[in-house]
């Protein structure tokens, strides 16, 4: 009888930990556990006799970290199938002599890979899956066992893999306090993603212990009514002596597997921490159990879209539409006299400009906090700011207390960008944080608008942002950037602004690849002001690219001629886009307020020239 067929009738009991088992026999944390199927398969044996010994109903295989790129990095990648196909048989001798023991393939995530492009590629990842779940399917297994996953891209793709091996697919998470993975996914939306991936059993393991499984599984069981796997660890270790020691004991952790149970689990196992020692009191503690009924379980809602929050109630977009919308950008300092940013600003404002763009340390550069400063010119200018935000600096929780601060310091707009990398700057030995890069930002200043943090937790109110994300239409393939910006929208963002654009046919192109976005797209205006800058920007700064033509034209110019023709180029510009673009961000070189002055006078000649049919 396969497993959701014992599970209609029955509570299971799942083994224990693996890792934690083998060090404690003596394995350095430096080894790989999963070759010790090659080159210590007896101990390996021992460890799964020892859990069907102590009750296991369905142990898993030696293999979590048995995929291609996790042995890569230790020379391994060429033993992937080997490695898989000996944990799978070790497993399965060990559960043939135990009655009606299963075999759970044990799958675990890739390295994460951090920047915009982290998991691009699902067939990629699908296929790194596919090839250890095939493994595993040879060497005999009953079911594979897809767990602490903290993606749900990479949860997806291991489904897909594993699906086409036509076994029963489990595919757990690994959440932290409050119900949310490391990537931000709800309960709830980790649910409707398996239930479009194809899951059989839905579940979560690891996290932030017995306690909070309990809750997450209670979610679960309001939206499926899939079977629920449940894989406590056993609390928060401790470091004492030289070893981590985890403080549950096999008493607690049976009592907590009852609440599991009475919660909606029914396949009941420990993850780290736990022993031969906690699954016997599992196994005792739920030895006769039935599934907890859930007849009044919802059905999961697949692919209903949140709602995001108004970008209305004083948000600098409302003049959108109105009239062309004008945005500047200033770099802050890079010392502590912020007297010209602030009368800069002061002369901006007079011109009419909607609101000032503060950059975050660009080009990885330290310069004045735009937080402090932002609030500042809000207080002293009044003028909205939109403060730019990256994932290079501060890690999630950092990033939160920062984002609530702005909002107590009243600033409401927040480009979210993921920031160039630490080592493009002047600090040696500075490094990149990017715990959130571009999507994964949006969609924490969207919780923080719903009244959340990245955990669900609430905090008191929403903290009121109009969310901004940057487009480069400068890019190779931008209908890639186009579908990024689609994710973008998806997450929370309201308004893109571009990089600087010197070819009007680009931007066209940007506006219909992007028009079922329905997000103001602001086209960015940077003015040259030499042939020394121009090259200096097409060839040295990431994201703009200057067409041969414009090249040409500043060939050989400074000083006053060069800023008389870089004008020039951005007057064409806007004269090309003037009645298909709904607004400009201008971003003056070397913070040459004067040069910004000049194209919005131009934009606001061009704004009171009468239209056609006008007397």
């Amino acid at each position: 009888m396969n497993i959701l067929e014992r599970l209609k009738g029955e509570v299971l009991t799942g083994d224990g930990a693996l890792g934690t088992m083998l060090y404690a026999r003596g394995v350095g944390l430096d080894s790989s556990f999963e070759q010790l199927n090659l080159t210590r398969p007896a101990l390996v044996r021992e460890l799964a006799d020892d859990y069907v010994a102590a009750g296991a109903q369905v142990i898993e295989t030696n293999t979590f970290g048995a995929n291609y790129t996790r042995l890569a990095a230790l020379g391994l990648e060429q033993r992937v199938w080997e490695i898989n196909l000996a944990g799978a048989r070790i497993a399965r001798q060990a559960a043939d002599q135990g009655r009606d023991v299963l075999v759970a393939g044990s799958v675990g995530p890739l390295p994460r890979i951090r920047g915009d492009e982290a998991e691009s590629d699902q067939e990629r990842m699908a296929e790194l899956f596919r090839v250890q779940c095939q493994a595993l399917a040879e060497g005999g297994v009953d079911l594979l066992l897809l767990e602490t996953f903290s993606s749900l891209t990479q949860l997806a793709a291991a489904v897909q893999a594993a699906r086409c091996t036509g076994l029963t697919v489990a595919a757990s998470m690994a959440f932290l306090e409050g119900g949310r993975s490391a990537d931000g996914a709800t309960v709830e939306e980790f649910c409707a993603a398996m239930e479009r991936a194809g899951a059989d059993l839905v579940g979560a393991n690891c996290g932030a212990g017995p306690l909070e499984l309990v809750k997450v599984v209670r979610r679960l069981a309001a939206v499926t009514h899939k079977p629920i796997t449940a894989y406590a660890n056993s609390g928060f270790p401790e470091y004492h002596d030289g070893r981590f020691i985890y403080r549950a004991t096999p008493e607690y952790l049976a009592t907590m597997a009852g609440e599991l149970v009475a919660a909606g689990a029914s396949l009941v196992g420990g993850c780290c921490g736990t022993t031969p020692e906690h699954i016997a009191a599992i196994s005792r503690a739920l030895s006769g159990r039935c599934p907890a009924s859930r007849a009044g379980a919802a059905a999961v809602r697949v692919g209903e879209p949140e709602q995001r929050p108004s970008s209305s109630g004083g948000s600098f977009l409302d003049a959108w539409g109105r009239r062309k919308l004008i945005t500047v950008e200033l770099d802050p300092p890079k010392g502590l006299d912020c007297s010209r940013i602030i009368e800069g600003c002061r002369r901006l404002k007079r011109a009419g400009v909607d609101a000032i763009n503060l950059a975050e340390n660009p080009l990885a550069r330290p310069r004045m906090g735009n937080i402090a400063l932002g609030s500042l010119i809000q207080q002293q200018v009044g003028i909205p700011v939109i403060i730019h935000v990256t994932g290079r600096d501060r890690n999630l929780i950092g990033m939160q207390s920062d984002l609530m601060g702005a909002s107590l310091l009243g600033i409401r707009s927040v480009l979210a960008v993921t920031g160039d990398p630490a080592t493009m700057g002047d600090h040696a030995g500075a490094t990149s944080v990017f715990d959130l890069h571009s999507l994964t930002l949006i969609k924490l200043l969207a919780d923080l608008n719903r009244g959340v943090n990245a955990m669900g937790n609430p905090i008191g109110g929403g903290a009121g942002f109009t969310i901004g994300a940057a487009f480069n239409p400068n890019a190779r393939d931008m209908a890639g950037q186009a579908s990024r910006l689609r994710k973008k929208v998806a997450n929370g963002a309201m308004f893109a602004q571009t990089q600087p654009i010197y070819d009007a046919g680009l931007f066209f192109q940007a506006l219909e690849l992007t028009a079922d976005c329905a997000i103001p797209l602001i086209p960015g205006i940077m003015p040259l002001v030499s042939q020394r800058n121009a090259d200096y920007l097409h060839n040295e700064v990431p994201g703009i690219s200057i067409p041969e033509t414009v090249l040409a034209r500043m060939c050989g110019l400074e000083k006053e001629a060069g800023v008389a023709e870089g004008l020039a180029i951005a007057r064409e510009f806007i004269d090309a886009s003037f009645h298909s673009s709904g607004g400009y961000y201008l971003m003056p070189p070397f913070g040459k307020v004067e040069l910004a002055l000049d194209l919005i006078e131009y934009i606001h000649t061009k704004e009171r020239e009468p239209s056609c049919g006008e007397s």
